[in-house]
């Protein structure tokens, strides 16, 4: 399939603008003939000294002629790129409106893979990019080609020998630019690719400043952060300095109509073939027509960097959906059935083989198993974080394809170890978890989830900012306001990822009383790693390498399954040592 333009892929992206850029486009065009106005005045008062006109009014004339010519170029041209920023900025901020909308309807693993470095040089840096393409490429380099074109034009009309003359420079210049062309999609692609790198150095130093203090690695930390940020700084400088000379040589060469125009139309003005005034207009003339267009030679920097933009954009706003249906679903309870189901993020990697299980409603499952072992996988497919490659997941009776992924999102509540916080308020946090909610009922599912009392001690209390990600609360704290979150959203579906581990006592034991009060009469989830904890499941599901390895309860388990056994002596071994020391 052949790859779409990528100056027709913004047109196509900014279609509510198409009006405002067109308007600027035709302002321009008007402008640069307006702007050639003062060339040919300039040429005729030349013309009309030589003949020996001395009636100042005549120049004064045509001197008025020049400055209408010039204030019309300027207001017009004025006039046109206010209009194309204003279609670029709205156009902006419709890309960008885009990519934030399709986000969330892509598979979590997709967002998991893209870096938050990399999405952010996308919607910010690249995005904004495109500013130059949108806002001056049309205007300006529509008149920045258009008035060479109507100056050539005019120069063949005057004498066509002078208008070949005239063009013998331009292109022994402009090769001598172009040279560097065939090159520059890819190193474009490079320069994009170190700068990711580079912002992505920045992000997880920035992120991880904590542990890199804790572990006292600030030096080599900051050793890989200042590599990135040197290679990135290196890497354009030698590609600047490869470019120097040919770039220098054409800008030198291109402009140098005169080498060719002053002695050929001299010899031709000699032998009566050229008159005075025809030729003292094409020197004028031909000083014009380079100017122009090494300006619109300046955009094919731009042309090559959108090419790669507009690629990163449509990564995102093509990127494959789930596909689900639109009509809400009659679901009949929460009992949910796993058929077959196979899955990989990455299609030459499978994850999940051939699972199928039952978890009733209203009943608590745990899974377990080694790390790696799929069981994370399982209940973010459960949640309708992914779609299965293969196979079928039923909710309620009803093939989850067939929920819209709004309503299946209603349905589950996933409480996690490392649950995130937005760097709003207490309050506002929790009321993510349904957010026509009140202030009451915000307050009331805080008391539950155990957290009102040390809230209420903060100094602004539930409008106190927790910070990104929740970096003014203590673990325990965030733990147990995403809980009251989970609570506020009231699911029938509950999804615990051992929502206390590495908790220090007095936090777990808060966590605890939170977690049996979320879950009650709910179909719970338990991805367990502290067997202890699940030994009164309704059901254990042991999963291994993807596989479902063997089910049952904690003591069916112990008589028939090797591996749990050896799982549940390890971790008693564990506690009788944690419990010694």
């Amino acid at each position: 399939m052949k790859q779409q333009s990528p100056l027709l892929r913004i047109w196509e992206l900014g279609e509510k603008e198409h009006g405002r850029l067109i308007g600027a486009i035709v302002l321009a065009a008007v402008g640069v003939i307006g702007g050639m106005v003062p060339y040919f005045a300039a040429a005729k008062m030349v013309a009309l000294l030589m003949s020996g006109e001395r009636d100042l009014s005549v120049y004064l004339i045509w001197g008025g002629v020049a400055m209408a010519g010039y204030a019309a170029k300027t207001l017009l041209y004025t006039f046109a790129l206010s209009l194309s920023h204003a279609a670029t900025f709205a156009v902006l901020k419709e890309i960008r409106q885009k990519i934030l909308e399709k986000l969330p309807r892509l598979p979590l693993g997709t967002v998991m893979d893209t870096s938050s470095g990399k999405l952010k040089q996308i919607v910010v840096d690249q995005v904004d990019g495109m500013e130059t393409t949108l806002a001056h490429l049309l205007p300006e380099m529509t008149s920045n080609l258009l008035g060479p074109v109507l100056i050539l034009i005019y120069l063949f009309v005057l004498d066509w020998r002078m208008g070949l003359l005239s063009l013998i420079s331009i292109p022994v210049g402009l090769l001598c630019v172009m040279s560097i062309m065939g090159s520059y999609e890819k190193d474009w692609n490079d320069a994009v690719r170190t700068t990711q790198e580079m912002n992505e150095t920045i992000v997880e130093y920035i992120g991880g400043i904590e542990v890199i203090k804790a572990f006292n690695q600030g030096k080599n930390s900051y050793a890989k952060f200042r590599d990135r940020v040197l290679a990135n700084a290196s890497y354009y400088y030698q590609w600047m300095k490869r470019c120097q000379f040919q770039m220098s040589l054409g800008y030198a060469i291109a402009p140098a109509t005169l080498i060719t125009i002053l002695p050929f139309g001299w010899i031709f003005y000699r032998n009566g073939s050229l008159s005075a005034e025809a030729f003292l207009t094409i020197i004028i003339l031909s000083m014009g027509i380079v100017g122009p267009l090494l300006a619109a030679m300046s955009f094919v920097d731009s042309l090559a960097k959108v090419g790669t933009t507009v690629a990163n954009v449509d990564g995102i706003l093509k990127a494959e959906e789930q596909q689900h249906g639109e009509k809400p679903a009659e679901l009949f309870g929460s009992e949910i059935v796993m058929e077959h189901v196979s899955f990989g993020y990455h299609e030459e990697k499978e994850i999940l083989h051939d699972i199928s299980l039952k978890i009733p409603m209203g009943t608590m499952t745990a899974l377990v198993g080694p790390s790696g072992g799929g069981k994370s996988t399982i209940a973010k497919l459960i949640a309708g974080f992914w779609d299965a490659n293969q196979g079928k997941i039923m909710l309620g009776g009803v093939d989850e394809r067939e929920i819209p992924l709004t309503q299946l999102y209603d349905q589950v509540a996933f409480v996690t170890q490392d649950n995130y916080l937005f760097d709003d308020t207490i309050r506002e946090n929790i009321r993510m978890g349904r957010v026509e909610a009140t202030d009451q009922e915000v307050e009331t599912v805080a008391k539950a989830a155990g957290c009102d009392e040390f809230i209420r001690g903060l100094e602004n209390g539930y409008d106190t900012r927790v910070g990104g990600g929740g970096a003014h609360l203590s673990g325990g704290e965030r733990q147990r306001i995403a809980i009251a979150r989970a609570m506020l959203k009231d699911a029938p579906i509950v999804i615990l990822d051992e929502a206390t581990a590495y908790m220090d006592p007095e936090n777990e034991t808060k966590v605890q009383r939170a977690v049996t009060k979320l879950v009650a009469g709910k179909t719970v989830i338990v991805i367990a790693h502290r067997l202890s904890t699940i030994t009164g499941a309704d059901q254990i599901l042991l999963i291994q390498d993807g596989t479902l390895a063997a089910s049952g309860t904690h003591e069916e388990l112990l008589q028939k399954s090797a591996l749990y056994k050896e799982m549940w002596q390890a971790h008693l071994g564990v506690k009788e040592e944690n419990q010694t020391c």
